[in-house]
């Protein structure tokens, strides 16, 4: 395993965890394909290693947001297809065409632009028509869809093979959901009539394990391939912890009573206390809304409260009830014992903004 002695710190990433955490999606779903979301650094875990450990699963495509991300998942060496999941610029759409990426379609102008650039390159260009059931960031509404196959089937250089829409509200109302559900069916139906749609997706994380829609046979695996459902549900104790963040104690000294700690002396001293710096801050991803809020850390086998301010670089930990605390000693940040949903409730955000934040500058180290 690679070495960390010279880390201040770092990111554990267990990639037998993350194939763990899709064999038990296969079980629930066996009937389902794959997609795995691999964008934001594969949710903070690093896209070019978790891409790496995935690609011979079996795998229908890589989810990324950008068409740079298309091509690090390429340089990679991964025989996976990238998937761009949002809308893309004009100007990307040659380097899509020219690699067989996959792209969203959420517009009679796309598929106008793609089917010239596969006239261009003597090509048949794959999409996946994006239906917008109430996201309301991307995609054809469904007063579009009635007479939207035979427009594309117009169009000789297009391939379109499937259709998918996102659920907006998964975890929150399920009441909402539903209508969302009922109206990608619905437009799924009537595209059917038209076109061969060999993939068709409509669940994240959110909804894998709590809904069903009919006539789908991909999911999009997010939070959940990486150890974290949204939602209750039977099945979450089986999912592993993917990623474990370390940092390391910088300094240790003992500050006296009625003292400031961190900028703006948001925490003062109420005696004697023996303080741990530690060289992690909001520069690495541990977020600066954790300040003050009761936030922790796992040192030598003990819980120790982080004191005042996140710094960009570091943070400071009471450890005054421990004995033996030394410069270089391993604190875990976020992990087994300090789990990224406990993290999210204190910096009252999500757990997509916790674990993503998590800066290039942290070296990842890969176990299987």
């Amino acid at each position: 395993m690679q070495d960390t002695s010279l880390y201040r710190a770092w990111a554990e990433v267990d990639t037998g965890a993350m194939r763990h955490n899709l064999s038990v999606v296969r079980r629930v779903l066996p009937e389902h394909k794959q997609m795995a979301i691999v964008k934001a650094e594969a949710y903070g875990h690093g896209l070019e290693g978790v891409v790496k450990a995935l690609d011979g699963c079996d795998i229908e495509f890589f989810g990324v947001a950008t068409v740079g991300e298309a091509a690090r998942v390429r340089d990679a060496g991964c025989r996976t297809c990238p998937f761009i999941l949002g809308p893309c610029f004009p100007a990307e759409r040659e380097a899509i065409v020219q690699n067989g990426w996959r792209a969203a379609l959420s517009s009679l102008e796309e598929a106008e632009h793609f089917n010239s650039l596969g006239r261009l390159f003597d090509c048949k260009v794959k999409l996946h028509i994006s239906i917008d059931t109430g996201m309301g960031r991307a995609g054809l509404l469904p007063g579009d869809i009635p007479g939207l196959a035979e427009k594309l089937r117009s169009y000789e250089h297009l391939n379109i093979e499937g259709a998918f829409s996102h659920l907006s509200a998964a975890a929150d109302d399920i009441s909402f959901t539903h209508r969302q559900i009922r109206s990608y069916e619905r437009a799924l139906a009537v595209l059917s009539e038209q076109l061969v749609l060999p993939y068709r997706h409509l669940c994240s994380s959110s909804g894998v394990f709590n809904y069903r829609a009919a006539g789908t046979n991909m999911v999009r695996l997010g939070r959940i391939l990486y150890g974290y459902s949204p939602m209750p549900s039977p099945y979450n104790r089986e999912l592993r912890n993917t990623l474990t963040l370390y940092s390391r104690v910088t300094l240790l000294r003992t500050l006296p009573d009625n003292h400031g700690v961190s900028y703006n002396h948001t925490y003062i001293t109420t005696g004697p206390t023996k303080v741990a710096t530690i060289g992690i801050g909001f520069g690495d991803g541990y977020l600066h809304y954790l300040s003050n809020t009761g936030a922790r850390v796992y040192l030598n086998g003990s819980y120790c409260p982080v004191l005042g301010r996140v710094t960009m670089d570091q943070i400071m930990v009471d450890v005054s009830h421990l004995d033996g605390v030394r410069p270089g000693d391993v604190a875990e940040i976020m992990g087994p014992n300090v789990p990224w949903e406990e993290l999210t409730t204190r910096a009252r955000t999500i757990p997509s903004n916790v674990i993503t934040c998590i800066s290039g500058r942290v070296p990842r180290v890969y176990i299987d």
